[in-house]
């Protein structure tokens, strides 16, 4: 008995020496599967070529829409107007590649609701304008700021552009009008550079560092902010609302994305979802190709659809490319249009962006052993 206890312990010893020697044996090294080091290479490349130049991109419109917006405020003309609104758009339409981001300061700051709450609260903004001493600070506020709220004051107030000129130069209220539009730029960008400084500051180092899987890592609080922000603002906000997808049938054309622009509200969309397969598939801002991200972590814990076995990324970005079909076969840049006259199409991508929501939010989570910490009242 004593004689084979020995040499079992003589196979262990040897068998222990054996694992040490290969662990030290360059040779023989194992690259970690979806570990610290994946995740520390995919937050990396999403804070360097995503979130901080997306951001930088949105600030150099965001600052543009601002000049534009000053120099309609000096001297309001059907020229000076139609500048502001383009610029207007394309700072709107920047806006998307960045709202996905809802982790980290822009969460801390709640920036989406001081940014791009809508159907926007045109009563309200009447009396805000009226009291001349609005706050801008609440939730209750929300609704009468932003990008929304510019789109009400420079697109659908009046009928044409000679009438909306005439509201910031022949109306009683037209100085107070002014003062609401300043009031509304500068919350836009007072609000943004909080979160941007944060990231060009030390907020970066702190993301990036975080390469654990705890309910506070920087990995589980970005998926469960840009899963959020699929489910809530792009699938429900953009689409599920005004179709009636969620609401038993009941039409809101007016509750759609830019609904007194009429121009935008299509692009908008594509934009904001492109965004998000960018971020997935890790696509640098500048440099345009694919880095590490959560595509190549989950390929690195070798995550698979449980049905078709398929890499998971895989059936992901094909959803994705299902969703952006449907999104094609929109007509017109008039969301509000499409809810009245095409809403088949409305609520067909809305069940397409449905079934990827449940990828990002069940599979994938799942397979990286991230808890989901938000309610959605979606049925997932």
């Amino acid at each position: 008995m004593i004689r084979f206890v020995s040499v079992k312990f003589l196979a262990l010893l040897c068998l222990f020496v054996l694992i040490i020697s290969c662990k030290e044996d360059p040779k023989h090294e194992v690259p970690p599967t979806g570990s610290d080091s994946d995740r520390g290479l995919m937050l990396t490349n999403i804070a360097d070529n995503i979130v901080i130049p997306a951001y930088a991109s949105f600030e150099l419109k965001l600052e543009n829409m601002i000049t534009k917006s000053d120099a309609f405020r000096a001297n309001p003309t059907t020229t000076t107007l139609t500048d502001f609104r383009t610029s207007w758009e394309t700072a709107y339409i920047e806006w998307q590649k960045i709202a996905l981001f809802d982790f980290g300061p822009a969460a801390d700051h709640g920036l989406t609701g001081f940014m791009n709450i809508y159907p926007t609260d045109t009563v309200t903004i009447k009396t805000n304008i009226t009291s001349g001493n609005a706050s801008l600070e609440t939730p209750a506020t929300y609704s009468a700021q932003g990008f929304p709220a510019l789109d009400y004051l420079i697109n659908g107030s009046v009928t044409t552009d000679a009438d909306i000129v005439a509201l910031y130069t022949t109306h009683p209220d037209a100085l107070k009008r002014k003062a609401y539009l300043l009031q509304l730029t500068n919350q836009l960008r007072v609000k943004f550079d909080l979160v941007n400084n944060a990231w060009k500051g030390a907020y970066r180092n702190i993301f990036v560092a975080s390469t654990g899987t705890g309910l506070y890592s920087s990995t589980a609080l970005m998926v469960n902010g840009i899963v959020s922000y699929y489910e809530r603002y792009l699938r429900s906000g953009k689409f599920a609302i005004p179709s009636g997808a969620i609401t038993a049938g009941s039409l809101s054309p007016a509750s759609v994305e830019a609904y007194h622009s009429k121009e935008i509200g299509k692009t908008l969309a594509q934009t904001a979802h492109q965004a998000f397969i960018d971020l997935f598939n890790g696509k640098g801002v500048t440099t345009g190709t694919d880095g590490a991200s959560l595509k190549t972590y989950m390929n690195a814990l070798n995550a698979k659809d449980v049905t078709t076995q398929v890499l998971l990324s895989e059936t992901i970005n094909t959803q994705f490319n299902v969703v952006n079909a449907k999104l094609a076969l929109l007509t017109t840049e008039d969301l509000s249009n499409e809810v009245s006259n095409n809403n088949t199409t409305m609520i067909a991508v809305y069940n397409e962006m449905h079934k990827a929501a449940r990828m990002l939010k069940v599979d994938m989570t799942s397979a990286a052993s991230i808890t989901i910490t938000y309610t959605d009242n979606d049925g997932d």
